[in-house]
C-alpha cells in the first residue's frame, strides 16, 4: 500500500492518497483546489473509494463538496463533528477575514467508535484523538507503518487548542495514551508540514518533553 502527500488550499493543509496495487484509494481531507486534486487523480488512474476526514475544520474539508460529486464516494466523519461540516461558525471558516465561508453538505457515514475499520479493501484503526477539536481522529495503518494524525501532532509541534472545542490537556492526553503508544519507527503523516516518526518526536518534541 502507497500513500502520496498533497498540499492543497491557502494554508497548504495536507491532503493523503492511500492506494492499493489496484488503484483503488482513500483521500484523507480534500482541503482545499477540488479540481487540481481530482486532475492528480485522474491522471494517475486511481478509482476513489471514500473520503475520511480526520476532523472538520474548514482548511481539510474546503473540497469535499466537489471531489464526493466526483467520483459518487462516501464520507465519513467523527460523530462529534457531524454537525460542523454545514456550519461555517463551528468549521472555523467564520471566523478568518481571508477565509470564504465553507458549507458542506452532510456526511454519508459516521464514525462512532474507535476500533478497526474497513472499507471495501482497506483495513486500518480509528483512534479518537480529541484536544484539537472534539471529534478528531488518527488512523493507523499497522501493516504499512503509518499514521495519519490530522492536527493532533505535528513535526516539533502539537495542534492548536485556542479554536472552539479546543482542549491542550486533552491533546496531550491523546497524543500520549494514543500515538506515542505506536512503534517508534512509525511515519506520521501530520495535516500540516513534513512527515515525521513517532520516535523523532518522543526524542524531539518540545511539547512532549513531559512523556
Amino acid at each position: 500500500m502507497k500513500w502520496q502527500q498533497i498540499p492543497l488550499g491557502a494554508l497548504q493543509t495536507n491532503c493523503y492518497i492511500v492506494e492499493n496495487p489496484d488503484r483503488s484509494c482513500l483521500i484523507f481531507d480534500p482541503g482545499g483546489e477540488g479540481n487540481k486534486l481530482i486532475h492528480l487523480l485522474n491522471q494517475r488512474k486511481l478509482k476513489p473509494s471514500a473520503i475520511v476526514l480526520t476532523h472538520a475544520h474548514f482548511d481539510h474539508i474546503g473540497a469535499v463538496n466537489v471531489v464526493r460529486d466526483t467520483y459518487k464516494i462516501p464520507v465519513y466523519i467523527h460523530k462529534q463533528e457531524e454537525k460542523w461540516l454545514g456550519d461555517p461558525a463551528l468549521n472555523g471558516s467564520q471566523l478568518f477575514m481571508h477565509v470564504e465561508s465553507i458549507r458542506v453538505n452532510p456526511a454519508d457515514l459516521i464514525i462512532n467508535n474507535e476500533g478497526a475499520m474497513k472499507i471495501e479493501d482497506f483495513e486500518f484503526e480509528v483512534f479518537h484523538t480529541p484536544g484539537h477539536s472534539p471529534g478528531s481522529v488518527s488512523c493507523y495503518f499497522e501493516e504499512d507503518g503509518f499514521v495519519i494524525s490530522g492536527d493532533a501532532l505535528f513535526q516539533g509541534s502539537i495542534g492548536r487548542t485556542d479554536l472552539p472545542g479546543g482542549n491542550q490537556s486533552q491533546l496531550l492526553k491523546s497524543i500520549h495514551d494514543k500515538l506515542l503508544s505506536l512503534p517508534e519507527e512509525t511515519y506520521v503523516l501530520s495535516g500540516h508540514g513534513p512527515v515525521t516518526t513517532i520516535g523523532e518526536e518522543m526524542d524531539s518534541n518540545p511539547f512532549l518533553n513531559g512523556f
